[in-house]
C-alpha cells in the first residue's frame, strides 16, 4: 500500500543509517530539531519610520535522542564505545534517521553531518522483570538536513 497525495506517514517505521549502512531499528526518536539564529536589526524607511527586519543566521548543531533495543549490533556498539572513548577520528560519521512508508521505502531522511553518542543511558534491571532491555543514545551533530 503506497501512499497516496496527502496521506500523512505513520511513526511507527524508522531506522538508523551510519555512513550509508542500516544499523538499527529504533524503538523512539526524540529531540531531532533544526535550527538557526535570527538576526535582528533596524533601519529607517523611506518614508522616514523605523522598521524591524529579520534575517537567518547560522545555523545551530543539535542533539537528538534515540532509543533501541539493547542488541549485539556491532557497527552500532562500535560507533558508542568510539565516541565514549574520545577516538573522535573514527567516531564522527554522517548518520541517517529515516523514516519509511508501509512497504519500507525510505520517504524522508534527516541527515546529521559529523555526528557522535555523547550519552548512554541503559534501562532498569530488575529481577522477575519481563521487559526488553533498551539503550538511550544521545546523538550530537554539527549540522542537519531534511531530505
Amino acid at each position: 500500500m503506497s501512499l497516496q497525495p496527502g496521506d500523512a506517514l505513520t511513526s511507527h517505521n524508522f531506522g538508523l543509517q551510519i555512513d550509508g549502512v542500516m544499523v538499527e531499528y529504533l524503538a523512539e526518536v526524540s529531540g531531532l530539531s533544526l535550527e538557526q539564529d535570527v538576526i535582528e536589526y533596524q533601519q529607517v524607511s523611506a518614508q522616514g519610520k523605523p522598521v524591524t527586519k529579520k534575517l537567518p543566521g547560522v545555523k545551530k548543531a543539535g542533539t537528538c535522542t534515540v532509543v533501541r533495543g539493547m542488541t549485539q549490533s556491532a557497527a552500532f556498539n562500535t560507533w558508542i564505545t568510539e565516541s565514549i572513548n574520545g577516538v573522535m577520528g573514527s567516531a564522527r560519521k554522517n548518520a541517517t534517521i529515516m523514516v519509511m512508508d508501509y512497504q519500507n521505502n525510505p520517504v524522508k531522511r534527516y541527515n546529521m553531518r559529523n555526528a557522535w553518542c555523547s550519552k548512554i543511558d541503559t534501562s532498569t534491571v530488575k529481577a522477575g522483570e519481563a521487559a526488553a532491555l533498551t539503550e538511550t543514545v544521545t546523538i550530537t551533530f554539527e549540522e542537519l538536513v531534511i531530505e
